[in-house]
């Protein structure tokens, strides 16, 4: 069983390119694509300690992950990025926007302009600049996977997160209207919603919000983050060539559609 399992999930000549990919979601991510036996390039913003750290757990294995840094809310830093990764890979099938800030809880009359800019920044015009990247060169190919990771809140919201609520928001409405797009050449862009998830993004919250949030979930604990891996190897390899447009929700009951 385990054999069929690996063979449904195979990415084995695949070439996967995750943004936000030193830790977090976007870590575990790699990992698994790597165990799947995709060719994996990272990349990271300020974070090399991480990044580093992920290459050489996985080159103990066998396992070659490229790595570089880059700022996906600027154009000319994307540009930069793309080019290396085609470089490194020859090309890029799979691509992961897990590349997120989370901004902090702020209420919303202190959430200045430059709070603002940076959350939608990265969040949301991260994951068009990264996907405008690698999307026509898929449609050329007919095949390509784009992964988007949203969250549990675009759909319900939380107080002094309106900055981060509405960056993840767009992320899903982005990813319906390219699907259309896409579909048609067999380019498949999808998004995944977590819910909680213990990562540093999460632990930036007071301790007061931490508790409330925890209180709030059914299974009366945060995610872990291979606990939400596992949704983008779906997505990403020939099981999911069926969705189009979704939302995957690993979210421990948080929201229930």
């Amino acid at each position: 069983m385990d054999e069929i399992m690996h063979k449904t999930f195979d990415l084995t000549g695949r070439k996967a390119l995750i943004t936000g990919g030193s830790r977090g979601i976007g870590g575990a991510i790699a990992e698994l694509f790597l165990e799947h036996g995709a060719e994996v390039a990272i990349c990271h913003f300020g974070d090399a300690v991480n990044a580093d750290a992920l290459r050489d757990r996985m080159a103990a294995r066998g396992l070659i992950l490229h790595a570089t840094e880059c700022d996906v809310s600027s154009p000319a830093a994307v540009k930069d990025f793309a080019a290396w990764a085609t470089q490194k890979l020859g090309r890029v099938d799979i691509v992961v926007n897990s590349a997120g800030v989370g901004g902090g809880d702020r209420a919303f009359e202190l959430t200045d302009d430059s709070d603002w800019d940076r959350t939608v920044g990265v969040n949301l015009r991260g994951t068009m600049l990264v996907s405008r990247a690698f999307f026509a060169p898929m449609v050329a190919r007919k095949w390509g996977r784009i992964i988007n990771i949203a969250s549990q809140l675009a759909y319900k919201g939380a107080p002094g997160l309106a900055h981060y609520c509405a960056a993840k928001a767009g992320v899903i409405g982005f990813t319906r209207a390219l699907a259309y797009e896409g579909a048609p050449h067999h380019v498949m862009i999808n998004s995944i919603a977590p819910g909680p998830v213990d990562t540093e993004l999460l632990r930036n919250h007071s301790e007061e919000w931490l508790q409330v949030k925890k209180a709030q979930l059914p299974v009366g604990r945060f995610g872990h983050v291979d606990e939400i891996a596992p949704t983008a190897l779906l997505l990403a390899s020939g099981a999911g060539a069926f969705y189009a447009g979704q939302t995957l929700s690993p979210n421990g009951g948080d929201v229930m559609l």
